[in-house]
């Protein structure tokens, strides 16, 4: 079994995310990373793009994702973030963190969560 992944650190990701209406109204940056486990190990890749994870592609659709609806919980944008690695460009497994800076004297508040693909 492989554990090589491909990890994207801190993506700056515009959202309207918060539970009072007042908070989702206004545009706010969350960060996140998105850490996925291949499905092959990389000295088996033969250096060709099709056939590992286009992480250009996985940020641009992160970003998509991000930003098509308001949403109360980073909860949910992190697990729909695991979602779309998982079912979209087939990672084995997929490690996501959202960051939100919203607490006073709070560096920033994280939801962590990790799943594996259905085989």
């Amino acid at each position: 079994m492989t554990h090589d992944e491909i990890q994207i650190i801190g993506m700056r990701l515009p959202v309207h995310i918060g539970v009072p209406e007042e908070e989702r109204a206004t545009t706010q940056i969350v960060e996140a990373d998105v850490i996925m486990r291949l499905r092959c190990p990389c000295d088996r890749l033969r250096d060709d793009l099709a056939s590992t994870i286009d992480y250009a592609a996985v940020d641009a659709r992160v970003r998509e994702l991000a930003a098509s609806r308001p949403r109360h919980l980073i909860e949910t944008l992190a697990a729909e973030i695991a979602a779309v690695v998982l079912g979209e460009f087939g990672a084995a497994s997929a490690t996501v963190e959202v960051r939100k800076r919203i607490l006073p004297e709070v560096g920033h508040v994280a939801v962590r969560l990790h799943r594996s693909a259905r085989n």
